[in-house]
C-alpha cells in the first residue's frame, strides 16, 4: 500500500440462518460503493478447497465430527485471509473496504452448541489476531421467523438448521457479543420487515464506520 493510503474496512454481517444477512450483502456493498467506496464483497464458507469440503459436509456427501467441523472452519477462514489470491487482508491493504456473509462470531455461536465456547474461541485466535472487523452487524430475528424463510428458499436442509440448534445457536451469539464487548464492534439490527426497512437499519449501523465527514 503507497505511503499515506487509507486501508479499507472490515464489515461483517451475522445471524443465524434465515436471518436475511446473505440478500443484504450486496446493497450494502452498491450503496457504499455509490458514495465512492471501493468495495468488495465475500462469504464463509469461502469457495477455496476447505471451504468446499464443509459445503459438502453441510449438504449430508460427507461425514465429520463436529469438532473436525470447527476445525476446518477455522482452517478456510485463515486461508480466506491470507491466500495470494483475494485473500481479506491482501484487499484491505489496498484501500478496498470488504464485506462478508459470516466470520469468527459464525463459529462462536454455531460450534458452541457441541463444545466449550474457549475452545472455538481459541481455535479462531489466529484470524482473530491477523483482523478484527471494523464492525459486525448482527441481524436478529425470531428463530419461527428464520424457519419459515428456510423453508421457503431452500430444498436441501442443512445440518445447522434444526429449531433448537438455531435457537441455542441465536443465545450463543449474544454470549459471545457480551464475552468480547471489549474488543469488538457489534451493532444487533432489526432483521424483521421488508428488505428495504432492514437494508436502512444496515446502512445507519455501518456508514459511521466507513463513510468520511460530507459523503
Amino acid at each position: 500500500m503507497e505511503q499515506g493510503a487509507e486501508k479499507g474496512a472490515f464489515i461483517v454481517l451475522e445471524g443465524i440462518d434465515g436471518s436475511g444477512k446473505s440478500s443484504q450483502i450486496d446493497p450494502l456493498a452498491r450503496r457504499l460503493a455509490s458514495r465512492g467506496v471501493r468495495c468488495l464483497t465475500t462469504r464463509e464458507p469461502t469457495g477455496g478447497p476447505v471451504g468446499s469440503l464443509i459445503r459438502q459436509i453441510f449438504t449430508g456427501r460427507v461425514n465429520a465430527d463436529n469438532r473436525v467441523i470447527a476445525a476446518l472452519y477455522a482452517a478456510d477462514r485463515i486461508d480466506h485471509l491470507v491466500n495470494q489470491v483475494d485473500g481479506v487482508l491482501q484487499q484491505i491493504e489496498q484501500g478496498v473496504t470488504v464485506v462478508s456473509d459470516r466470520y469468527y462470531f459464525s463459529s462462536y455461536a454455531y460450534h458452541s452448541v457441541d463444545m466449550d465456547m474457549d475452545w472455538v474461541i481459541q481455535a479462531n485466535s489466529v484470524s482473530a489476531g491477523l483482523l478484527r472487523p471494523t464492525v459486525t452487524i448482527f441481524l436478529d430475528v425470531p428463530v419461527e421467523e428464520a424457519l419459515e424463510r428456510i423453508r421457503q428458499n431452500r430444498v436441501v436442509r442443512e445440518i445447522f438448521d434444526q429449531e433448537d440448534r438455531l435457537r441455542q445457536t441465536r443465545e450463543l451469539y449474544f454470549k459471545a457479543f457480551e464475552r468480547l464487548r471489549d474488543v469488538e464492534n457489534v451493532a444487533v439490527v432489526d432483521g424483521s420487515g421488508s428488505r428495504e426497512q432492514v437494508a436502512e437499519r444496515i446502512w445507519a449501523a455501518a456508514a459511521p464506520y466507513v463513510l468520511k465527514e460530507g459523503k
